[in-house]
């Protein structure tokens, strides 16, 4: 039994990342936050609605990420609190796979959330209240633009910026803008004007499929690029 408990560890590594990824480039002025060794600087939420044990990984310097049991997810969350701040990812998802970009997080993954809904039917780039009240849900949630700058089975780049009291998102793929939103008023958990930034697997049920078995979130870079402001 153990040595088929070691097999199935390697071979799960080569499913979540066959190759070695071609190195990213983080952008002038931005400062990686993934190492691309461990997850130092990192931590997952214990009180996160979506699950307590996402499985992630680091394979081949690219962060793996998947549900861990089936159907169960959760958040990674950034140590470092940040406020008006733009990040940089470098992403290969599997098609059918349900992931966030967290910003002004909580411990409990409270945030306004760019979504990276790779389903179909889903939403790249828009603006979600992950738990949060009085978000509006309109407009940048359901945009289209992102199927235009998304590249299938290639790796992506996504840049989101927060900034301002009341948050001012802007959300590019691949360099061409796809959000610009302001909400009505700040609606962050407790009024919070800063907060973690993470990285979601959702979770999954028969009602709500929101993952495919075996399937794998990838990034590459993760960077940051903290904002001046108030």
């Amino acid at each position: 039994m153990k040595k088929r408990s070691v097999f199935c560890s390697l071979l799960l590594a080569v499913v979540a990342s066959p190759l070695p990824a071609e190195p990213g480039k983080v952008p002038a002025g931005f400062t990686p936050i993934f190492n691309g060794v461990d997850l130092t600087g990192w931590h997952v939420s214990k009180t996160n609605h979506h699950g307590t044990t996402p499985e992630f990984r680091v394979v081949h310097g690219i962060l793996t990420g998947t549900q861990n049991p089936r159907g169960k997810g959760g958040i990674l969350l950034t140590d470092a609190r940040y406020r008006n701040v733009e990040v940089y990812m470098e992403i290969k998802p599997d098609w059918g796979c349900d992931s966030g970009l967290f910003l002004r997080s909580s411990e409990a993954g409270e945030a306004y959330q760019v979504m990276l809904d790779y389903l179909p039917g889903g939403n790249m780039g828009g603006v979600y209240g992950e738990r949060l009240k009085g978000v509006s849900m309109g407009g940048p949630r359901l945009n289209e633009a992102w199927q235009k700058a998304w590249k299938r089975e290639e790796w992506n780049s996504i840049r989101a910026r927060i900034e301002g009291a009341v948050p001012h998102i802007t959300v590019w793929i691949n360099e061409q803008p796809v959000t610009d939103w302001t909400d009505t008023a700040n609606h962050a958990a407790n009024g919070a004007e800063d907060g973690m930034i993470a990285i979601q697997m959702h979770m999954s049920n028969e009602k709500t499929p929101r993952w495919v078995d075996g399937g794998f979130w990838r990034w590459r870079i993760i960077a940051v690029k903290e904002l001046p402001g108030k």
